[in-house]
């Protein structure tokens, strides 16, 4: 099949970086627009990025010029991999312009007509594109974003006891420290210590959770009724975020019941069958000292949530882990498979359904 041209935002960065490794090979898109900052642009993508993932840039995209933010851009799919304060005017600009943009960024992540979408946990929020285009007099375009890298895991965790009710969460988490961007945390604060404070990340974990878990209702996002605490913590891990996660239930199933339902549980068609989806997203992990970021992380190619340490919590009712690599998973990767179920849905001109269907 021919492939869909794609755009990277803020392409030489770290998650620009993981969008443009990932995406190499991808069986629909293929990278064919890079864009950086006034400084970058002009040089090719191998002169302009200091690249700091592992192997060499692609050889596909190596040779690309980059572009200035401002530039015009022509491939109908966008992912953004901006700053906040670049980002909150440029995308939707561009989905005005007829883009699709699928965003890593958080600026524009809690417009209400802007979808928080994490396929396998709520797919439906796709409908609110519909709302976000006949609201904003879009034909073509949309903005989709993805969450916050450490909320990730825990939704991903909470969505198959759903059934059982949702009443209060308690959320610490153990964040890497590729989730401060490169060059990151200084090392004279991050080496032998633990940083009790990672800015802005406890509030989006709090709302943004509600906002993924909570249903459309076909014009707007119903967020789910839920008491929701978090504290966030930088650790000095390179790759792979983990929550520890006290939840309260409104049954009671046994500790059995809800490892049976990690295990077993699938999203609808087509999710299973996109290319960046793990057949089974979640995993349990038996052993009593797992999971364990560096021996986790890369689950499914990094896009799995690995879960463990399940057990009765004396406050609310059951406790566990949850970790989910934070640039793949929790960035870029998500980002990419908005992507390919927005094309596998129609919402991509050009991109050609069909051919799709007979590549997976």
């Amino acid at each position: 099949m021919r492939k869909l041209g794609a755009a990277i935002l803020g392409a030489t960065g770290a998650v620009g970086q993981r969008f443009i490794q990932l995406l190499d090979n991808h069986p629909w898109f293929r990278v064919r627009e890079v864009i950086g900052s006034h400084r970058s642009a002009g040089k090719t993508y191998a002169e302009a990025a200091h690249w700091i993932l592992n192997d060499n840039p692609p050889a596909a995209v190596a040779g690309l010029a980059v572009k200035a933010l401002d530039d015009p851009i022509n491939s109908p799919l966008i992912f953004s991999a901006l700053p906040k304060e670049a980002a909150m005017t440029r995308e939707l600009e561009l989905a005005d312009a007829g883009h699709v943009v699928c965003s890593n960024a958080s600026a524009n992540r809690m417009l209400p007509d802007v979808p928080l979408l994490l396929p396998e946990v709520n797919a439906e929020h796709i409908g609110l594109v519909d709302v976000q285009r006949r609201q904003r007099g879009w034909t073509s375009g949309a903005l989709i974003a993805n969450s916050n890298c450490t909320v990730m895991p825990v939704v991903m965790a909470l969505k198959p006891l759903l059934k059982y009710g949702l009443r209060r969460l308690h959320l610490v988490s153990e964040q890497a420290l590729s989730g401060a961007g490169y060059p990151g945390v200084a090392s004279m604060d991050m080496i032998d210590n633990i940083i009790p404070f990672v800015p802005g990340d406890e509030q989006k974990m709090e709302i943004e959770s509600r906002k993924m878990l909570g249903y459309f209702d076909g014009e707007v996002i119903q967020t789910l009724d839920m008491v929701v605490s978090a504290t966030c913590t930088r650790v000095p891990v390179l790759d792979g975020h983990l929550v520890n996660i006290s939840v309260e239930l409104d049954e009671g199933p046994a500790l059995s019941s809800i490892v049976d339902d990690w295990r077993t549980w699938q999203a609808a068609d087509p999710i299973p069958r996109l290319p960046s989806a793990p057949e089974y997203p979640l995993q349990y992990l038996e052993h009593i000292d797992r999971p364990q970021p560096r021996r986790d992380r890369d689950a499914g190619r990094g896009m799995m949530t690995s879960i463990g340490r399940l057990r009765a919590c004396p406050i609310l009712g059951y406790k566990f882990a949850a970790l989910s690599h934070n640039t793949v998973r929790g960035a870029a990767g998500c980002s990419i498979m908005n992507a390919e179920l927005l094309a596998t849905q129609g919402y991509i001109e050009g991109f050609q359904v069909a051919e799709a269907a007979r590549v997976t």
